[in-house]
């Protein structure tokens, strides 16, 4: 994590660029919302045989996710040279779980983010993402900035 001690949330370039990040009063009261990308999504990944049992027809390799986080805070991130299409690593805030005994995580865990509860393990996952959009908004009055990112999974 660059800055902020208080969120898993963190962004990376790859490839050895100077990294971007989540700097201090940047993204407190972050929200995040993991989703399957559209081509993961939706009634026609679905079909019915001749007997009325619904089925998957979607393709394994298209079950990616999407990440959107958005904030606002007192300082923007440090997104400067964020751009469509920049491949980044994310850790991101947004948990997940799996069953604990013969489960397995679906991938990679931010260090230090799994817990178990029960029998289940939560944790944050790390992604290798490209921007989709992103967007930085500044309440002057209020002394206060918004952003919203919306990455893939490569």
């Amino acid at each position: 994590m660059i800055g902020d001690p208080y969120t898993v949330f963190d962004i990376h370039f790859l490839g050895g660029d100077p990294a971007p990040g989540v700097n201090p009063f940047s993204a407190r009261g972050m929200k995040g919302t993991l989703s399957p990308i559209d081509a993961a999504k939706g009634a026609d990944k679905m079909r019915r045989t001749v007997n009325g049992s619904l089925i998957d027809i979607s393709a394994p390799q298209m079950r990616k996710y999407q990440l959107e986080v958005n904030g606002t805070d007192q300082a923007p991130p440090a997104l400067d040279g964020l751009w469509v299409g920049v491949e980044v690593l994310v850790d991101s805030h947004v948990e997940t779980a799996y069953l604990t005994t013969g489960g397995a995580p679906s991938r990679t865990a931010v260090p230090g983010s799994e817990r178990v509860e029960g029998d289940f393990t939560y944790y944050a996952p790390r992604f290798q993402m490209r921007i989709v959009e992103y967007q930085i908004e500044r309440d002057e009055w209020a002394a206060a900035y918004s952003f919203s990112l919306l990455l893939e999974e490569t």
